[in-house]
């Protein structure tokens, strides 16, 4: 899950040598594993008891496609210090906000900070110098318990499709879709979830930020590129929700600062630019773009739980109609704004009440522009009932039926605990990980996260704020520096936090040459946020992504 919050409650370096780590041969971790030792954030007057990285090993098999998989687990840590952003000229606004300022730097200037951030890697046994996938959830502030037990990890637990699961016990199944048959995997925890830990001091200002957490994740990756000996390796990125502005910033500092080419980048659920999300347009007068691309998310919700007074031949058929009036007709007329006279208006709000069932005046008396918030307070107000925000599939009871916007998300609230409890058990029974640690699912984040981000070869430009965040020129400037990457983008047509057309706006406005956008692939599924949470679409998104790794990690590719 992303734990991408609404913004109404809402809404993501000097490495300390292993000691024990060499290099080791491709997909064979080390036989010298450590017990893990307790969690080390004691502080006093800013001193602290150093994190000391672990690793602990265990061995499974996960049958896919008929075919039995045999792997070794390593669920361990890498220490990361962040990045000294001290010895490069800072703007006087960012300096003032904490924030880092430019892209070069040394040794840490603050040595007590550092975190210990946690991860569980699969190698299939014998499989030799294969593709290796880091994958990781977003927030920011939470951690990798959703891609791994619902999407990709060897095990998965069972939940409802569209409805709240029932409580323990839960059901931890083979996962047929685990991408261990294409590519050996490292599910990672953010600084501070999970079993990740920071410590030190200003430990939050060194970590909580666009900039400082992609350095974190390039450090850990560049460890682990030495520590199990993947330099060669065809390498990938898999981040879902905040998870993908976070490979946008990473691949590019992987890239242009590290020289360490990717093969490529796999987005589920996109956000790269902020002033695109539903949630926030009513706080951006003038900003239309956001209504636009989420109208065909609200017809296709719509759809689903039968408001529409028309009939569609398939949701494809609907949603293709929906997105051209939404760059057309719904366009101008909002960028008409006071000028658009009364017959044109009713007109337009006639249909928006045709693609959302929402009644025609409520239409008129919001202008014409509904946010999320507000479309899923009301899609279902006559039933008393809440629509989903993750994945607008589900629905449940109103905390407060007369609230303008909805007051909390049905799917985060369905599937929440099945995740919660079935990693806790899996991670202490199965990879002997966690005794006497406290796993932190999610931590608290968005709105004191530094959204402030030095842009590509702008270090003497102000950075852009949280209201701007926008990381689009990021992954733009790592596909121009290395023309060979590929990124291939997944979507579910529910998803009401990160809509589907969102993520196409974006790529289709990507600063790149025209030929580079062959190197972009689309795919969408009749699911939500989490796409894998509906098991039809967790089986397509295995086929998709497998068969991305595979055109793509061979020589020329």
């Amino acid at each position: 899950m992303n734990r991408f919050r609404s913004s109404a409650g809402i809404v993501v370096g000097l490495v300390l040598s292993l000691s024990a780590a060499g290099a080791f041969a491709a997909g064979t971790p080390s036989a010298a594993d450590k017990k893990p030792d307790g969690d080390s954030e004691k502080t006093e007057g800013g001193k602290f008891e150093a994190f000391k990285p672990e690793s602990i090993s265990s061995t499974g098999t996960v049958t896919i496609g008929g075919q039995v998989v045999a792997y070794q687990a390593i669920a361990g840590t890498f220490i990361v210090h962040p990045k000294d952003w001290d010895d490069v000229p800072r703007d006087p606004k960012a300096d003032k906000a904490g924030s880092p300022s430019g892209d070069e730097g040394g040794e840490s200037k603050n040595p007590a900070a550092e975190t210990s951030m946690f991860y569980v890697a699969y190698f299939k046994n014998g499989g030799g110098n294969r593709a290796v996938t880091f994958v990781y959830n977003g927030g920011p502030g939470s951690a990798t318990l959703w891609l791994h037990m619902g999407a990709f990890g060897p095990r998965r637990v069972v939940t409802s499709t569209d409805a709240h699961t029932p409580a323990a016990p839960y059901s931890l199944v083979n996962n047929s879709s685990s991408l261990l048959d294409a590519t050996d995997l490292v599910f990672i925890d953010a600084p501070g979830t999970g079993f990740s830990r920071v410590a030190g001091k200003d430990k939050e200002k060194a970590f909580y930020g666009v900039d400082q957490d992609a350095y974190a994740f390039a450090e850990f990756i560049s460890q682990f590129l030495s520590k199990y000996g993947r330099w060669n390796s065809p390498k990938y990125l898999f981040g879902e929700s905040y998870g993908t502005p976070r490979s946008a910033v990473l691949i590019n500092q992987l890239e242009a600062d590290r020289s360490i080419d990717f093969n490529g980048v796999i987005l589920l659920s996109q956000i790269l630019n902020f002033d695109l999300s539903p949630d926030r347009p009513t706080g951006n007068p003038g900003i239309d773009v956001p209504y636009q691309t989420v109208l065909p998310t609200y017809a296709a919700t719509a759809w689903y739980h039968h408001k529409l007074s028309g009939e569609y031949k398939d949701l494809e058929t609907l949603l293709a109609e929906v997105e051209h009036f939404a760059m057309g007709d719904y366009a101008r007329a909002l960028a008409a704004g006071s000028e658009l006279g009364a017959a044109d208006r009713a007109a337009i709000a006639d249909k928006l009440h045709q693609y959302t069932g929402l009644p025609v005046d409520y239409i008129l008396r919001a202008d014409l522009r509904i946010d999320g918030g507000e479309f899923r307070q009301n899609l279902r107000g006559g039933d008393g009932m809440t629509t989903g925000r993750l994945d607008t599939r589900f629905s449940g009871p109103d905390i407060d039926p007369l609230s303008q916007r909805a007051d909390y998300d049905p799917q985060a609230s369905a599937l929440g605990s099945a995740y919660v409890s079935a990693f806790n058990e899996y991670a202490r029974k199965d990879l002997h990980y966690g005794e006497g640690k406290y796993f932190k699912q999610s931590i608290p984040l968005f709105r004191t996260w530094n959204f402030q981000h030095r842009l590509p070869g702008q270090n003497q430009q102000p950075l852009s704020s949280r209201q701007g965040s926008n990381v689009m020129p990021d992954l733009a400037n790592a596909m121009k520096i290395n023309p060979n990457l590929k990124v291939q983008l997944h979507a579910g047509y529910f998803d009401l936090a990160t809509p589907y057309y969102q993520g196409v706006y974006e790529m289709h406005h990507l600063p790149i040459p025209p030929n580079l956008q062959s190197n972009i692939e689309y795919k969408f599924y009749d699911s939500g946020h989490m796409v894998y949470a509906k098991e039809s679409s967790l089986k397509l998104l295995h086929d998709n992504v497998v068969g991305f790794i595979r055109r793509t990690s061979t020589s020329g590719n």
